[in-house]
C-alpha cells in the first residue's frame, strides 16, 4: 500500500492522508496554532526562508509552513483526492518493474 504525497513546495511533502486542513496564514487563531506548534516541537517549515503564506495541519498535530498560495495547496489536495489512490508497479517474475 502507498503513500500518496502533496507537494508543499521545494520538493517538500506530505503524507495527503494525514492533512486534515489548509489554510492562509494571515488569520490570528491560525498565528496562534503556528506559536502553539513551535513549543511543542510539531512545527515542520518548508518555506525554504520565503514568506509563509499556507498552513497545512496534520492529524499529529503537526503544523506545516509552506509557501505556497493557500489555492495552490488546496487545489492539489483536491487533484490529488479525484485521482484516487494509485496501484503498486506490478513486478515481473525477475523481480524487475514492468514497463
Amino acid at each position: 500500500m502507498g503513500v500518496t504525497l502533496l507537494n508543499v513546495g521545494f520538493d517538500n511533502a506530505v503524507a495527503l492522508e494525514r492533512v486534515v486542513a489548509v489554510v492562509s496564514s494571515e488569520p490570528s487563531p491560525i498565528k496562534r496554532l503556528r506559536e502553539a506548534a513551535g513549543r511543542r516541537q510539531k512545527l515542520v517549515d518548508a518555506t525554504n526562508g520565503r514568506r509563509t503564506r499556507t498552513v497545512i495541519v496534520t492529524d499529529s498535530d503537526h503544523v506545516v509552513l509552506s509557501s505556497l498560495q493557500p489555492e495552490t495547496g488546496a487545489e492539489r489536495v483536491t487533484a490529488l483526492v479525484k485521482a484516487g489512490p494509485h496501484p503498486a508497479p506490478r513486478r515481473d517474475r525477475t523481480g524487475g518493474a514492468e514497463t
